[in-house]
């Protein structure tokens, strides 16, 4: 009976194997080439910065055409070249890599305090709480939202209550900037030095009132920039990059060293 029911197994084993081959050929889904060679050149990040689930996701939307072949920002402008080689696109505009910069000065040295915070350690969960610590309605809360979220790590807190962003770790995800609730992170492009460290649209005399360092709309930036790059937008003075030369004739005239 031994011998039997091995036998029977044994056939058992035979026909299902067959049937799971048989089936596994029949309806097997075919993978474009192309979406393998994409996903090989890809960050790897997962990072969700193209706006698909992730870097497989992306690979597919690309070849199929849902989705550009700039979509990749941390893979840069070298990777999009590439794909748009395999794809046998059109070469991209020239992209230039972007870090996330942050727009504010206001730290516990130079901004206001209107009160302790004492609970969770969540930027939007200080903000319910009489709209935040400190005094300016514009400046970082401080609480490391952004450290959290970042997948690279390129964010920590400084000894000032700042994030401190490091370019080098840096890949442009963007997911920092639409996690603050305040909205005091960008992207930037990694090449220009010089950036407005405010975004505080009170008069100067509010501005003032709350924090040392923050625009007061005095409006030198503007009148001094030889390439006319810089201008006033609701009270805040704003670079325009794509005209910037990087020669800090801003930084040199601000009278209260917002523009850094």
């Amino acid at each position: 009976m031994i011998v039997a029911a091995v036998i029977t197994l044994a056939g058992l084993g035979l026909i299902f194997g067959g049937a799971l081959a048989y089936a596994s050929q029949k309806f097997a889904v075919e993978v474009d080439p192309k979406v393998e060679e994409v996903r090989e050149l890809l960050a790897g990040a997962n990072c969700g910065a193209c706006g698909c689930a992730g870097c497989d996701q992306f690979a597919e939307e690309v070849v199929t055409g849902n989705a550009p072949v700039t979509g990749c920002t941390p893979a840069g402008a070298e990777v999009a070249a590439k794909i748009a080689e395999i794809l046998g696109a059109d070469m991209p505009v020239d992209m230039e890599r972007q870090v996330a910069q942050l727009k504010c000065v206001g730290d516990c040295n130079t901004v206001k305090v209107k009160h302790i915070y004492d609970g969770a350690r969540d930027c939007r969960a200080a903000l319910m709480f009489g709209g935040g610590p400190i005094a300016c309605s514009f400046g970082c809360v401080g609480l490391g939202n952004c450290v959290r979220v970042c997948p690279t790590d390129a964010i920590s807190m400084g000894e000032n209550g700042l994030p401190v962003v490091d370019k080098d770790l840096c890949i442009g995800c963007s997911i920092c900037v639409k996690e603050c609730p305040r909205q005091v992170l960008e992207l930037v492009p990694e090449t220009k030095k010089h950036h407005v460290s405010c975004r505080n649209q009170d008069k100067g005399k509010q501005v003032r009132e709350v924090c040392s360092r923050g625009c007061i709309a005095c409006t030198l930036c503007v009148k001094k920039c030889p390439e006319n790059a810089i201008s006033m937008v609701n009270n805040v003075a704003v670079i325009d990059y794509s005209l910037c030369t990087n020669c800090g004739t801003c930084v040199e005239v601000c009278p209260q060293n917002t523009i850094i």
